[in-house]
């Protein structure tokens, strides 16, 4: 391992829903459960408000990694937002493969608002995987230069 992989620090943007995970994420803050300061949250009304576009989107913006936390099916108060959020996860994956983006860059997790310990180990384990894979460089030539 260079010099360089130990001092990456990944750009992870997290997607959370209003109504469950960001409330988780604000029980692990509160309960002073420790995850990376790499991961921006980004609070959105409910997971299937995400589109796809967004996401890569987010990508050619600079990002390593994109979460997208939602409530557990079944629990969202959408009723069905979460079902149509699974569905469009799996079209974009197919797509971020096609483009020749890395499957592992984006991850999908169902976390409640009671669920802070979950919350902070999943974005712990998320910013060690994309750490493991490295810089996001696959959509480097689209970005805007200084």
């Amino acid at each position: 391992m260079s010099i360089d992989d130990r001092d990456f620090r990944p750009v992870i943007a997290a997607f959370c829903c209003n109504w469950c995970s960001y409330a988780g994420a604000d029980l692990a803050g509160s309960s002073r459960m420790k995850y990376p300061a790499e991961v921006k949250i980004i609070r959105v009304p409910c997971s299937c408000r995400v589109n796809p576009m967004f996401i890569l989107r987010t990508f050619e913006k600079g990002a390593d990694g994109v979460i997208l936390c939602g409530c557990h099916p079944g629990d969202c108060h959408y009723s069905t937002g979460n079902y149509y959020t699974r569905r469009r996860m799996a079209s974009l994956i197919s797509l971020m493969e096609f483009v020749g983006l890395e499957r592992g860059r984006v991850r999908v997790e169902w976390v409640s608002a009671a669920e802070g310990a979950k919350f902070a180990e999943t974005m712990n384990e998320f910013v060690e995987h994309i750490r493991a894979l490295g810089k996001n460089t696959r959509l480097e030539d689209l970005r805007c230069k200084n």
